[in-house]
């Protein structure tokens, strides 16, 4: 079985974030909108709307917001998506992990 791709029964979460641009880039790829002139109409720069769809910058309250009023998308579960989107991604990092463990061992020992 691929455990790599699979959804968690309990938590209904997948093990490969989904960043809310990517769900974003679908509509506005099934709408035909271009993103040049999505992101004329939003008053964003093309650079900024082509990172976020393209998940290399965050969706911000202020972009999913932006996106709220141009594609009718609420606004809250994709800042939801982003949220889930970054704890699952900083999750992989090892380093980071460790620190983590490091914590709760101290933690532990002090209660």
């Amino acid at each position: 079985m691929d455990t790599k791709n699979r959804i968690s029964a309990n938590k209904l979460n997948s093990y490969i974030p989904t960043h809310p641009g990517e769900i974003l880039k679908d509509e506005i790829e099934f709408r035909g909108i271009s993103q040049r002139q999505l992101a004329e109409d939003m008053g964003m720069r093309y650079t900024v709307l082509n990172e976020i769809l393209n998940a290399h910058r965050p969706l911000t309250e202020k972009t999913a917001l932006m996106f709220e009023a141009a594609l009718g998308v609420e606004a809250e579960p994709l800042l939801r998506l982003q949220s889930t989107y970054n704890l699952q991604t900083i999750r992989k990092d090892s380093s980071f992990m460790a620190q983590i463990a490091k914590i709760r061992r101290i933690a532990a020992a002090v209660l």
